[in-house]
């Protein structure tokens, strides 16, 4: 049975932290920024967590070698 491959789209959205759990960056920040206020630009600094049912298939099927 060969290696299994990370998917490399996912390894460039996703990080897994040293507990097991997936990082994401904040969506909404690529463009239109100019409708956007300042307050919801400073809020989506930064990266989040990934919902724990989400995290269970991007780990199982994306990013089976971390």
């Amino acid at each position: 049975m060969p290696k299994m491959k990370t998917k490399s789209g996912a390894k460039k959205r996703f990080r897994l932290t040293a507990t097991g759990k997936v990082k994401r960056s904040q969506t909404g920040k690529r463009h239109g920024m100019i409708k956007r206020t300042p307050k919801q630009i400073r809020d989506l600094r930064g990266t989040t967590l990934v919902s724990e049912a989400d995290a269970k298939v991007i780990r199982k099927h994306f990013l089976p070698n971390g």
